[in-house]
């Protein structure tokens, strides 16, 4: 990798860094401050899709609920995953930043390089984590109190989970990747001494 390719990585994930969290912070006042259409999940077997050709047969698990005025509870924990998973976007960017830096510079197995990769897996495996389990505690009351989510007294029911590992398992490989640098830099001291 040139040096131009460096700092070409470091100006994207810099513009990346602003344009994301614009986006996101727009987002979450739009959210507060006018109707909004979510996907919330229907906790029940019961709401059966009907029309269907060919004998199908189908049950729906989501709804398209337009709301005129979020309710301040979920908002709030919308509010805090979407922020949450912003964090997670910006451990990512911050860190393919820092490391564009340290190629540019030719110096990639610093004592700090391996903690920088360690600290940036982590922040994404739990903020992906934790804003995946607030966004669908958030729609799941959402759906509760417009009436969508149609079970009857009586059922046992938490709330609908739709999580993706992505962000969890992204953070797992960098922590182990934090690892690699960390025999980088222990081989690199080892061979200073020989060259």
């Amino acid at each position: 990798m040139s040096r131009t390719d460096a700092l070409f990585l470091m100006v994207a994930s810099a513009a990346a860094a602003v344009a994301t969290t614009a986006l996101t912070v727009s987002g979450i006042v739009a959210s507060s401050a006018e109707q909004v259409t979510l996907t919330l999940p229907v906790a029940t077997p019961r709401q059966t899709a009907s029309g269907l050709s060919l004998g199908a047969t189908g049950e729906y698990t989501a709804l398209d609920a337009t709301i005129p005025v979020l309710p301040s509870g979920p908002a709030a924990l919308l509010g805090w995953a979407e922020a949450l998973n912003q964090t997670g976007i910006l451990a990512v960017l911050a860190l393919i930043f820092l490391l564009a830096y340290r190629l540019r510079s030719e110096i990639l197995f610093t004592p700090g390089s391996a903690w920088l990769v360690g600290a940036g897996g982590t922040v994404l495996a739990v903020t992906g984590t934790v804003g995946q389990i607030l966004d669908s505690l958030a729609r799941s009351w959402l759906a509760g109190l417009i009436g969508a989510d149609g079970h009857a007294p009586g059922e046992s029911y938490i709330f609908s989970l739709d999580f993706n590992v992505g962000p969890l398992v992204l953070g797992i490989a960098l922590i182990l990747v934090a690892g690699v640098f960390q025999l980088g830099r222990r081989l690199q001291k080892d061979t200073e001494g020989l060259v």
